[in-house]
């Protein structure tokens, strides 16, 4: 497999993991982190520092976005315990 489509394929499955995410509102992120040591906020930094290493800046507030599908403090008051 080439390059070009082993990162295709990661940025697909990637995608697919925050849609999940995004579905399974009922799991919170102290669930997440209890039993896989990272939740939808992990995500969201990391996804923020790999743009940093492309010399793309995009805040904490934006990352959360892309990640939650919405405002982090929206999440918030609608779906965490």
């Amino acid at each position: 497999m080439d390059d070009t489509t082993k990162k295709e394929l990661q940025s697909a499955a990637f995608e697919r993991l925050i849609q999940h995410l995004r579905e399974r509102k009922d799991v919170q992120n102290l669930d997440l982190m209890d039993l896989a040591g990272f939740c939808r906020n992990c995500l969201s930094k990391w996804y923020r520092e790999e743009a940093e290493k492309k010399g793309i800046e995009i805040s904490d507030p934006d990352a959360r976005k892309h990640i939650y599908g919405m405002t982090y403090d929206e999440w918030k008051k609608k779906y965490q315990k």
